[in-house]
């Protein structure tokens, strides 16, 4: 296994990539621009991907019986992670809502 503080960089560098492309999807769907609002939401669940994958590396080894040593690094990571899992959520649920402020303001 790598050195654990490279997989909580890891962790923390994808996790920060997937929240940052979430906020921007929110941006892009504020100015109507679905296109690039959906793009960007794929690319951060691919970052979220790839964060779960540092993640799943420690529980792996954890599980090994490799002591994990419980630091402020991984539990740094570890809450970069979880914030960018909401994040996605939400950014998921605020691309429908401005849709449909979308197609309400077609309409009107």
């Amino acid at each position: 296994m790598e050195n654990k503080y490279e997989v909580s960089f890891e962790l923390i560098l994808n996790a920060g990539n997937s929240k940052s492309k979430s906020l921007m999807a929110i941006e892009c769907a504020r100015e109507f621009n679905f296109e690039e609002a959906e793009k960007l939401v794929k690319e951060a669940a691919d970052d979220l991907k790839s964060a779960h994958k540092s993640q799943t590396e420690l529980i792996q080894g954890e599980a090994r019986g490799e002591k994990q040593e419980i630091n402020v690094i991984l539990i740094h990571a570890q809450d970069h992670l979880t914030t960018a899992m909401i994040m996605l959520e939400q950014a998921k649920e605020f691309i429908n809502v401005y849709k449909i402020l979308n197609e309400l303001k077609e309409r009107g």
